[in-house]
């Protein structure tokens, strides 16, 4: 590790972008022959660690080719203007459902406002900075860019969001996965075993297309698989099963709950036992309140996508 830069010792490095809370939020950075690219990038606050880590590998902004996006949600999308501002050279990539968003954003922000509050959203985002439709490329399925010697798939992998995408890295077969193969906190591994879940946040989340984007990213037999929250885990496999079984019994927790007045409050209730007994089962050191301070963003903004789901299911 060096200067907060993780070294994959595959041109892949990560660092936490001090986003909230410390190892909430990673940043990905790809290198190939003095050519760079990051994936994904919080919010606003996020230069100094960016350019720090391109100093440490003797690169300067002039270096990055992409920005590349796995969706739109701000915690992963809210620093791609001034990550565009600062980088002159990069093309932002994303989901061609998102690009309108990157360009106008006031409607994304709106959006968010209405999930944290206005005084939040904008502490946490600050001003979402538009960004010229010229420099936008649109990710659509099967896109392929081209990173010095590099080739990074991009395929739609939603369930999380309808705007997300993953991106494969044909050079190591890692998959960025954003937030569609789960959350996995390091302060919850034991030796060195990681405890994953499912990430169900309003107002997109579809269980259906959620199994279908971690089938096909396990279909490339990937040898790791990068997540935003928080980075590398390997081997896939199994805990794309896991994420799977879990998957299951969000939707079994959302569904006895159709008949409760306030069916997000019975939902996180019972999501935060079903994952509290995993957490326990999984041998975790810490106690339920200090998990439970890891977890209760998540928690709330799980329960609100189940919650959102289950009405969408009920209306249809």
């Amino acid at each position: 590790m060096s200067g907060g830069l993780i070294d994959y010792r595959n041109g892949i490095y990560a660092f936490d972008a001090g986003y909230v809370r410390p190892l909430l939020a990673a940043i990905h950075l790809i290198e190939s022959e003095g050519r760079a690219a990051f994936v994904d990038t919080a919010n606003f606050e996020v230069m100094p660690q960016a350019l720090a880590a391109l100093a440490a590998r003797g690169l300067g902004p002039e270096s990055v080719d992409y920005v590349i996006l796995t969706h739109i949600h701000l915690d992963h999308a809210g620093g791609a203007g001034v990550m565009m501002e600062a980088f002159p050279n990069a093309k932002l990539v994303v989901h061609p459902r998102g690009a309108r968003h990157m360009i106008e954003p006031s409607k994304l922000m709106a959006g968010v406002e209405g999930v944290y509050g206005q005084e939040r959203a904008r502490r946490m985002y600050g001003k979402l900075i538009p960004i010229a439709a010229e420099r936008i490329i649109e990710a659509h399925d099967n896109t392929v860019l081209k990173l010095g010697s590099r080739e990074l798939l991009c395929i739609d992998a939603p369930g999380h969001a309808r705007h997300h995408i993953a991106i494969v890295d044909r050079q190591t077969s890692g998959i960025f996965t954003g937030d569609t193969f789960g959350i996995s906190y390091r302060e919850l591994d034991v030796s060195g075993r990681p405890l994953i879940f499912p990430s169900s946040t309003p107002i997109q989340f579809d269980p259906d297309e959620m199994r279908a984007s971690i089938l096909r990213i396990l279909s490339f037999n990937p040898e790791a698989v990068y997540l935003t929250h928080f980075s590398r885990l390997a081997p896939p496999a199994e805990l794309g099963r896991k994420v799977l079984a879990l998957l299951d019994q969000y939707v079994a927790i959302a569904l006895a709950a159709s008949e409760d007045e306030d069916k997000t409050a019975r939902i996180r209730e019972n999501l935060t036992t079903l994952l509290l007994k995993e957490a326990h089962a999984h041998g975790c050191r810490l106690s339920d309140a200090e998990i439970l301070d890891i977890w209760h963003l998540d928690l709330e903004l799980n329960a609100q996508g189940l919650a959102y789901w289950l009405e969408v299911q009920e209306t249809a």
